[in-house]
């Protein structure tokens, strides 16, 4: 096949770039979540770092962004060609 008859076809489509945009707004709001949790004063602890926020949703959220990032990049995209070079 020459180049005019073969064209190109996208790797990714409108629906996988949400994905991805959705994956990693949800990764960086698990990294949003585990800021903060220190003390005023360094020489007292705080227990703050040891919050439900910190230690477990914010590390679920931080995978599920990852799983979904994972998910958009490899589903099988919808925008492919037929033999005569028409996009279906």
């Amino acid at each position: 096949m020459n180049k005019k008859t073969r064209g190109s076809v996208l790797l990714f489509d409108k629906h996988k770039y949400t994905l991805l945009i959705i994956g990693l707004v949800v990764t960086a709001l698990g990294f949003l979540l585990m800021i903060g949790g220190s003390s005023d004063d360094p020489t007292v602890f705080s227990d703050k770092i040891f919050s439900f926020r910190r230690l477990t949703l914010a590390p679920i959220l931080v995978l599920a962004g990852y799983v979904i990032q994972i998910y958009a990049i490899m589903k099988k995209t919808t925008n492919t060609q037929d033999k005569t070079g028409q996009k279906k």
